[in-house]
This record gives structure tokens, sequence and C-alpha cells, in this order.
């Protein structure tokens, strides 16, 4: 990340102060940036892959079978 600052003009207020930090917040992509890392996903790991692919491999064959007895 990057260091934004805004330093205050003499004779500036503080509202104005603040327009102008939030303005240059808003440019920087800062907040934007922050808030796509807060719901970042954790990769699944590599046993919990081999188990899910082996469930779905699992169903499938229980779905073949089930529509060649004719159940489904």
């Amino acid at each position: 990340m990057e260091n934004l600052e805004v330093r205050k003009k003499e004779g500036e207020s503080i509202a104005s102060l603040l327009y102008r930090f939030s303005k240059k917040v808003q440019h920087s992509g800062v907040l934007k940036e922050a808030k796509k890392r807060r719901f970042s996903v954790r990769g699944v790991n590599r046993n919990k892959r081999r188990v899910l692919a082996l469930k779905r491999e699992n169903k499938k064959k229980e779905t073949e079978r089930q529509r060649k007895m004719g159940l489904l």
C-alpha cells in the first residue's frame, strides 16, 4: 500500500482538508484494494481437493449405475 499524505494549507478548514483527503484516497484505489482483499478466499488444500474429487467420482458412478438399472 502506498502512503497518502495531505498537509493542511494555511487558513484551510478541517472539513476542506478532510474532503481533499477522502478524494485522494478514492482516486488512489486504496479502498477498492482493501475491500477486495477483505473477502479473499483461501485456496483448498491438496488433500481436500482429492477427497472432493473422489466424492464426485463416486456420485457419478452411482448415478450411472442407477440409470442402467432404470431407477433414474
